[in-house]
């Protein structure tokens, strides 16, 4: 998560007070905390929101001056920071966080494309890979003759996603259920690789980020720079023009 001063002021909201306002400091406070009635239990689960959602910014924050101003805001007393400090106070944390956070996004992006073609560079060396000229490396695992899709056509597939080390981040098989889409709306990598397949084979292919999710990655799974391993089955293409016409 990008934590913004929008992130920041988080504490600041009327609602999370309910859930650390009333408590004492320490951890004697959480041992001996009632949780059998629905205030109490409410207060708890906003408590555990407010906490995990300052996780990644823990090293930033001391979680007594955090709870003293809760404490001091739910009780109406006078605050020790007033409004304009507050908010050059978090602008100003922001700001340091998210130079942090590129700073690391930076060193990982390096980091995974250096690894990424060492492992394309050996990958290039094995016998039945074959390289196209994108880059791409590919396969064969099962052949099959007939019909290839085009970049046009909508396909059905069945696939497996792995990063270099082998994490897998998704996978047709474990939901054991084949998608399908246009080929043409997936990554340039998917889009050249389905094309050389007929329905019925299964290809393994290496995707350099440049052909993948580049230096953005995609979600919590795909980091900037990843290089993308994935077997696909190819079970039917489907002729886009065609469906349109029918529908």
């Amino acid at each position: 998560m990008h934590f913004t001063a929008r992130h920041l002021s988080i504490p600041a909201i009327a609602l999370l007070t309910f859930g650390l306002a009333a408590c004492d400091q320490g951890e004697s406070a959480t041992k001996s905390v009632d949780l059998e009635n629905e205030s109490s239990r409410f207060g708890y689960a906003i408590g555990v929101d407010l906490g995990e959602s300052l996780a990644p910014v823990r090293d930033e924050i001391d979680i007594n001056a955090l709870k003293a101003g809760l404490d001091d805001a739910y009780e109406g007393r006078d605050l020790k920071l007033d409004d304009v400090a507050r908010e050059e106070i978090k602008n100003a944390a922001a700001e340091r966080i998210q130079a942090s956070q590129a700073k690391a996004m930076g060193e990982r992006a390096e980091a995974a494309k250096a690894a990424g073609e060492k492992f394309m560079a050996e990958n290039a060396e094995r016998d039945g890979v074959t390289v196209t000229d994108s880059g791409l490396q590919y396969e064969v695992l099962t052949d099959a003759e007939g019909d290839k899709p085009s970049a046009e056509d909508r396909v059905t597939v069945h696939y497996r996603g792995t990063l270099i080390d082998g994490t897998e981040f998704d996978s047709s098989y474990a939901r054991e259920e084949p998608v399908t889409f246009p080929l043409g709306n997936v990554i340039a990598g998917w889009t050249e690789g389905v094309q050389l397949m007929s329905p019925g084979a299964k290809y393994k292919f290496v995707i350099p980020a440049s052909l993948g999710y580049g230096e953005r990655g995609a979600g919590n799974r795909i980091g900037p720079n990843e290089t993308l391993v994935f077997e696909v089955e190819l079970i039917s293409i489907e002729d886009e023009e065609a469906d349109d016409s029918e529908g």
